[in-house]
């Protein structure tokens, strides 16, 4: 019996599985991030000794400008690398995008500048002022009260209390102080009323070490406690909280640590032991991802979240994407460093330079 050639049917059916599997299984590669570096500056080389009133003209009216604090410098630079304001100081400083002030332990009647470095007003109370954007607070002597300040300086409100601050934040409309004792106050930026008052507790000890509050003032999110440190996320409910996920951590801490909620308020971030824990609030789901330093700040993109870390004199920064992944990371040595974010760009402080670096998804 003759038998039959199967080698045209082999091929065939070859070539019928390879056309398969490329409409199947074939699909588009996904985008990757570059980043790209564009210019490097020194702030030292532009520092004046100019009377700190005199606002520099050369930068337009309309130009966005972003501050820095580098060692014993602040100042304000543009997106394009001109430094449009520089100042050493000797003792103590605080800075925004809108305002600064230069002032030492003893200081009262403080006067603060814009970004223009034209005198904005004198803050009335005395003590130690912090701007957080376009808002002014004074931590007042003590250490348990703070008053919120008008684009003048003037108090409009003060909270006060006998138990030292450990922990502080704001944002547009609300500000949040944390105590030693363990309690949290929640405050309405304009009117000084208190919208939530209470003590995540369930620790030996339960001071305040890392407190933040979302955008819309609805959550609260704090890492509290020595001996059974915990993380709490509680939600406003008709003025009372109502804690909707907390965890025991690893270890404890016993310094201050960072706790932030992202900008759109979806999630909350939050630094413990060679950790950074991410609550997604719309998945209910909580991430932790390993990092060996302490976490110093946060900017954010459209796409991805920046992280500051130092350990010794070593500065980490870290990239994460929306899907709370670790994208990837870089390292320098530097005695002071700093990270801003604006439109696409990552701005990078370290010691008397800053560094741009233009962020695509190719």
């Amino acid at each position: 019996m003759k038998k039959r050639n199967l080698t045209p049917v082999y091929i065939t059916s070859a070539a019928v599985f390879i056309i398969l599997y490329i409409i199947l299984a074939a699909h588009p590669l996904g985008k990757e991030y570059c980043f790209s570096p564009d210019w490097k500056i020194n702030v030292n080389a532009n520092e004046t000794n100019a009377p700190i009133s005199d606002a520099l003209d050369s930068i337009p009216l309309d130009e966005e400008l972003l501050h820095f604090k580098l060692g014993q410098t602040i100042g304000y630079f543009t997106k394009d690398g001109e430094v449009a304001l520089c100042k050493s100081f000797p003792s103590k400083a605080s800075i925004s995008d809108s305002y600064f002030s230069i002032y030492n332990s003893q200081a009262q009647n403080i006067p603060f500048y814009n970004s223009r470095g034209n005198q904005a007003g004198t803050i009335s109370a005395s003590g130690f002022p912090f701007f957080d954007d376009d808002r002014i607070y004074i931590f007042l002597p003590g250490g348990g009260s703070f008053a919120y300040c008008n684009h003048t300086g003037s108090v409009e409100w003060t909270c006060e209390s006998t138990i030292p601050i450990t922990a502080f934040s704001s944002n547009s409309n609300y500000v949040a102080a944390g105590y030693a004792d363990g309690s949290i106050k929640v405050l309405d930026n304009h009117s000084g009323q208190i919208q939530i008052s209470f003590a995540p507790g369930g620790s030996d000890n339960p001071v305040l070490l890392g407190l933040d509050i979302s955008p819309n003032g609805e959550y609260v999110a704090s890492i509290s406690g020595l001996n059974k440190q915990r993380f709490v996320l509680a939600h406003k409910e008709e003025n009372q909280p109502k804690i909707l996920f907390h965890t025991f951590l690893s270890s404890d801490l016993n310094r201050r640590t960072f706790v932030k909620f992202s900008a759109d308020g979806q999630k909350v971030f939050y630094n413990y032991e060679n950790h950074l824990g991410i609550y997604d609030l719309q998945k209910q789901k909580n991430y932790s991802i390993w990092i060996d330093t302490k976490i110093l700040s946060m900017e954010e993109t459209e796409d991805l979240f920046f992280l500051l870390g130092k350990k010794d004199n070593c500065y980490t920064v870290y990239i994460i994407e929306r899907t709370n992944v670790l994208e990837g990371y870089f390292s320098f040595e530097a005695d002071s460093a700093f990270i801003k974010t604006c439109d696409n760009y990552l701005f990078t402080g370290k010691d008397e330079t800053i560094s741009r670096i233009t962020i695509l998804k190719e």
